[in-house]
């Protein structure tokens, strides 16, 4: 949607607009008669500068920045904010004109246009928005490069190239969270709302939306900051010296060959780029005799799919005891509505390299979670949760959190973003409008 030469007036000041320039982009707009992602890729450049908003033709290592290349898409431009008042601005334009946007962080998801989008509209590449302090009074990879010396360390992902974004906001499983609980258990979010406001989400403040936000993923808005707590000493060492603490190799808890699959899913190579990637969440209660079967399975399946596209399909089982659910409570709680029973959440992974095997791979990996989910309903041991940061674009993860709990996700969602920007505008993630 273009705006009017009169909304363009209205919205000036807020984009540091004066009137000469309003006038000339007016001018500059109808005659050119842009489409509207391109006209708020103009003025997101004039209001933003060259550096932070990239134009076609577009850089493209920015543009590569996913981890799957099935998500690789070109926007049309890509801002690239350096703090939260850069963030609110990209929102305002975006709004204004009413396009398509997709936010990434550090672009892990491997569902296409979640943290990617193409032409028809604006990514916020949030890359540079990466300053990191330590308190000393206080309770990733560039995360961790930080701490290194400082003898702590933070819940973070599993492999070093997550970003700290999509992680917490999808609650954030480590091998030390059976310990110190999951990601998302944070101090403080400084977040940017749909109406472009500046708030903090703690305990104290916003406690609904802090609540919301561990768990609830990309509905309610922009984080622009976490303040996270950090395990002392021993954490420190294990970061460096490796897990020698068997408490920290969750994924080998359950002791069966399918677990040392886990474990390179901790500390895997780096896979080339023209890699595609797929993964689907499962969670069951414990058994061995259940794991014995759903491992056949998967066997079973991964052996016919290397051998008919290549494919290389891995699963990974982590152990999630009571304790990291009552953490989670002590904490403030969340909207994850995880049981407080021993547990172990399934995640299957498939990377290949031809597009053209896309569907007859994805289907291997659906079928493999559909019969592990049959198995485990015929023994009792099914849990309705789905790990969100686990679980591919078909599944429904929000709905496995609970009614209650998805009620109240969408009554926060709707307090602090009422017109739905959010879940409009977005081009893509688990929203709550398609729970």
């Amino acid at each position: 949607m273009i705006p009017t030469p009169q909304e363009m007036s209205a919205a000036a000041p807020e984009l540091g607009l004066d009137v000469a320039q309003v006038k000339s982009l007016s001018s500059q707009i109808d005659v050119a008669k842009f489409p509207a992602v391109y006209a708020a890729c103009t003025v997101a450049q004039l209001v933003l500068g060259q550096v932070q908003v990239d134009t076609v033709p577009l850089n493209q290592t920015v543009v590569d920045g996913n981890w799957s290349e099935a998500c690789v898409a070109s926007p049309s431009c890509i801002v690239q904010p350096r703090s939260a008042k850069d963030v609110a601005l990209a929102l305002k334009i975006i709004k204004l004109f009413q396009v398509k946007f997709a936010v990434r962080s550090g672009g892990h998801s491997p569902n296409p246009g979640w943290s990617s989008i193409d032409s028809r509209g604006i990514l916020i590449d949030m890359s540079k928005l990466n300053g990191i302090s330590v308190s000393r009074n206080g309770p990733s990879s560039v995360v961790s490069v930080v701490l290194d010396g400082q003898c702590v360390f933070v819940i973070g992902g599993c492999i070093p190239d997550v970003g700290v974004g999509g992680l917490i906001l999808g609650g954030g499983y480590f091998h030390i969270s059976p310990n110190f609980g999951l990601a998302a258990n944070v101090n403080n979010f400084e977040v940017v709302t749909a109406d472009r406001q500046f708030i903090n989400a703690n305990a104290k403040q916003n406690s609904d939306l802090f609540w919301a936000l561990k768990g609830g993923r990309p509905n309610f808005g922009i984080i622009t900051r976490f303040n996270l707590n950090t395990v002392l000493d021993a954490f420190g060492e294990w970061q460096k010296n490796g897990a020698s603490d068997p408490k920290s190799n969750i994924a080998l808890v359950i002791g069966l060959d399918a677990i040392t699959v886990g474990l390179i899913y901790a500390e895997p190579p780096a896979p080339p780029a023209i890699f595609e990637h797929d993964y689907r969440a499962f969670s069951s209660r414990i058994d061995t005799e259940l794991t014995k079967k759903m491992y056949s399975f998967w066997v079973e399946k991964a052996l016919a799919v290397r051998e008919s596209t290549g494919a290389v399909q891995t699963f990974v089982l982590q152990h999630i005891g009571p304790a990291l659910v009552q953490y989670g409570a002590q904490r403030g709680g969340n909207p994850l509505g995880i049981p407080s029973i021993p547990q172990q959440w399934w995640t299957t992974l498939i990377d290949w390299q031809d597009a053209a095997d896309d569907d007859i791979v994805r289907s291997v990996s659906i079928e493999t979670t559909k019969r592990w989910a049959s198995l485990a309903a015929d023994s009792g041991c099914q849990i309705p949760f789905l790990y969100i940061n686990d679980a591919s674009r078909d599944q429904n993860p929000l709905n496995s959190y609970g009614p209650a709990n998805l009620a109240k996700l969408r009554k926060v969602a709707a307090k602090y973003d009422p017109e739905q920007m959010f879940q409009k505008l977005q081009n893509g993630g688990f929203l709550l409008s398609k729970a």
